[in-house]
């Protein structure tokens, strides 16, 4: 397989990812919001990992698009993977502990790209320990970004796709972590602030766009470089048992 064909299949496989995750992001809101009282999410039809009701044409296509597909047209790209899909509605007067369930609420969302990442890592666990032929080679492959054309296609298939979900749910926890309006991270802060900071902090929104350009792309990498080594130093204990 040529590098531009495997780099394309990389890029194809990160989009389909990111738009998962993304549905399942705010799925794990809407559904939260729901089981704490609100149902205004869940009456908008967004407790649903359909991605066509959580899609924002800019944070879960053009953006993620810019960042995947430009390299391969000579322009762009970024280290990791960033998106953002259409902003869940919550009335917090529906819950009977505002701040306590806005938050529990919030964390939904970061909380289910770990669980994510969680199932990711298991996938590629057992696809190590299991006796699969090649299924060590495709795992040590995929966590350097490599396609053995000889290799089992549907080994390598799976074991990309939890590879790259592992590293794509990590970026999207932390980048939602960020205390930047609109991201939950901000509405985690907001709720911890006295009453006379929110105004100030609120100003804050009108330039959230312009700060998670700015600083996200140095923040997200700063925790996902170790994250990544976390992950990495896990699967080289099933490796050495092989």
């Amino acid at each position: 397989m040529k590098a531009t064909s495997i780099d394309f299949v990389f890029a194809l496989f990160e989009f389909v990812i990111l738009l998962f995750s993304l549905s399942f992001h705010e799925c794990a809101h809407a559904w939260m919001a729901s089981r704490l009282g609100d149902q205004t999410a869940r009456l908008q039809g967004r407790v649903t990992l359909n991605p066509i009701h959580h899609i924002d044409p800019i944070g879960t296509l053009l953006f993620p698009a810019l960042m995947i597909f430009g390299p391969l047209l000579g322009f762009g790209g970024a280290r990791f993977l960033l998106g953002w899909a259409k902003p869940t509605p919550v009335m917090t007067r529906n819950f009977k502990n505002i701040r306590r369930d806005d938050n529990l609420t919030t964390l939904a969302g970061p909380a289910s790209n770990l669980v994510l990442v969680l199932v990711s890592f298991i996938v590629l666990v057992i696809l190590m320990v299991a006796p699969f032929p090649g299924g060590q080679d495709a795992v040590v492959n995929a966590a350097n970004h490599q396609l053995n054309p000889q290799g089992e296609t549907i080994l390598q298939a799976v074991a990309l796709l939890a590879s790259l979900s592992i590293e794509v749910n990590l970026a999207l926890m932390f980048f939602n972590l960020l205390p930047i309006p609109p991201l939950d991270g901000s509405h985690i802060l907001r709720n911890m602030l006295p009453y006379n900071a929110l105004e100030t902090y609120d100003q804050l929104g009108r330039f959230g766009f312009v700060l998670i350009l700015i600083l996200g792309q140095f923040i997200v990498p700063f925790f996902m470089n170790p994250a990544i080594a976390v992950v990495d130093a896990g699967l080289s204990l099933f490796l050495r048992q092989g």
